[in-house]
């Protein structure tokens, strides 16, 4: 996991019990793996920069609380309703969400996860530049 407990509740102030934050923490550390393209794994985490590090961590506490907020939501099968004119979509995107390589994550938090430059697609031959 690229956040624990202890960060998640001590260094970015989480409140969610530790119970029932560590599923989403996992989850939140397998997520971004798949949407920097398992860069992080391959380098190792000890092996990034400082700010890269600091970065990851922030974005795996608020995956997981926006996990953990809308877990309703993000489990349901339901992918579009209407009635009377009110639609209802769940998947894809909108203005403060969207789907990536299907995870769905906060703008915000995606846009954060990208300054680390380990989720640009064309990244090929990627070799972390930290000895």
């Amino acid at each position: 996991m690229y956040a624990d407990h202890e960060y998640y509740s001590s260094t970015y102030g989480g409140a969610v019990e530790e119970s029932e934050i560590l599923p989403k923490l996992r989850q939140a550390s397998r997520d971004i793996d798949t949407l920097t393209f398992g860069r992080i794994r391959e380098a190792g985490f000890e092996n990034l920069s400082e700010f890269q590090q600091e970065i990851i961590q922030e974005c795996c506490c608020q995956m997981a609380d926006f996990a953990y907020e809308n877990a309703d939501v993000l489990d349901s099968l339901l992918s579009s309703y209407a009635i009377n004119g009110v639609n209802l979509t769940f998947g894809g995107s909108s203005a403060s969400v969207e789907t990536v390589n299907g995870i769905c994550i906060p703008k915000s938090t995606y846009r954060n996860l990208c300054q680390t430059g380990l989720c640009c697609h064309s990244l090929r031959g990627w070799r972390c530049a930290v000895p």
